[in-house]
């Protein structure tokens, strides 16, 4: 049996280029061509590059373990539509998470992770953002293309609506944290900025925000990087000298050798199982404790798994930063 065929690492670089930056998909297509040496072989390479909506969820809809919606609340200029998991058979309050999604908005992988963080004891509420343009499409470059469109206080101001609703639902605690992928990285930077009441942000992969707006951040932050993506990693150092120069707490995590989007398991040349389990444990952890899950009621999982380097703490209280690396 022939060997499958694998993206090589221009191949994933060129797809970067087309879902972040300003490269049409005729531009994409003809460069994929002359990297595969056909047209044959760049259409068996767009389906290993892209993500695929019909991969199999790890929390599906109708487990027994949560209990799923869709909902709409208001937003700042009107309805916005959101999906909302709750774990099942709770009567304690919880707290909350707010799951920003990455520019190819709501979509089915951005479900999976709020059920799994409903699994694990929270409430999750994952925004759709395109909501005042309708909502997600179907199609992942039309939601692309209308990520472009939307304009950066208007998500603030929708997301800050999302968290005081979250933080006031029935059933939450108050205490109310946010995680982010890819765009969505950078925009639960900029809620922990827009909405100071809250308790803790995590993004995976999101790109830095400016020296001004980050020293504006009050929350505990986690930060999930990939070693292979120079686009995001070049704004890093600047940043992380206005959150230490701030003061504030925060942790950088840079898992080597891996790419952009590591942890979106519906993309099968980007996504690498073992950074993705190590980050999310990572996350589960942190969010249990600033968000006070109680013991009782927090992952089973609560000793940090090892990583190839140990922690370095490099004071008693905050800044806490600590750098770790994945194989």
């Amino acid at each position: 049996m022939a060997e499958r065929p694998k993206p090589t690492r221009q191949m994933i670089e060129l797809y970067d280029e087309y879902t972040h930056l300003t490269l049409d998909r005729r531009r994409f297509m003809d460069a994929l061509t002359r990297m595969a040496g056909g047209t044959a072989a760049a259409a068996a390479m767009v389906p290993l590059l892209e993500a695929n909506p019909a991969a199999a969820a790890l929390v599906e809809p109708d487990d027994d373990r949560i209990v799923a919606e869709d909902i709409t609340y208001p937003g700042a200029s009107g309805e916005m539509k959101g999906y909302l998991v709750r774990p099942a058979g709770v009567t304690e309050d919880r707290p909350g998470v707010v799951v920003i999604h990455e520019n190819r908005g709501l979509n089915g992988y951005i479900r999976d992770v709020a059920r799994r963080l409903a699994v694990d004891g929270f409430i999750a509420l994952a925004p759709d953002l395109l909501s005042p343009m309708g909502g997600t499409p179907e199609d992942s470059d039309e939601a692309r293309e209308m990520i472009r469109e939307l304009k950066g206080p208007a998500v603030r101001k929708d997301l800050r609506k999302t968290a005081r609703y979250l933080a006031r639902l029935k059933g939450c605690s108050g205490k109310v944290g946010a995680v982010g992928f890819c765009w969505g990285g950078r925009a639960a930077l900029l809620l922990a900025v827009a909405y100071q009441q809250l308790d803790a942000a995590v993004a995976f992969y999101g790109r830095p925000l400016g020296a001004k707006a980050a020293r504006r951040i009050k929350a505990p932050l986690m930060l999930h990087y990939a070693g292979l993506d120079e686009r995001v990693n070049r704004r890093i150092p600047k940043f992380e000298k206005a959150l230490k120069e701030a003061g504030i707490e925060y942790q950088i995590f840079m898992y080597e050798g891996v790419n952009h989007a590591f942890h979106n398991d519906t993309s099968a040349a980007r996504y690498d199982q073992a950074a993705a389990d190590l980050a999310w444990q990572r996350t589960v952890i942190f969010l249990a404790e600033k968000l006070e899950l109680l013991p009782a009621e927090a992952p089973a999982t609560r000793e940090e798994p090892a990583a190839s380097e140990e922690a370095t703490d490099d004071s008693d209280k905050t800044p806490a930063r600590r750098k770790r690396k994945t194989k």
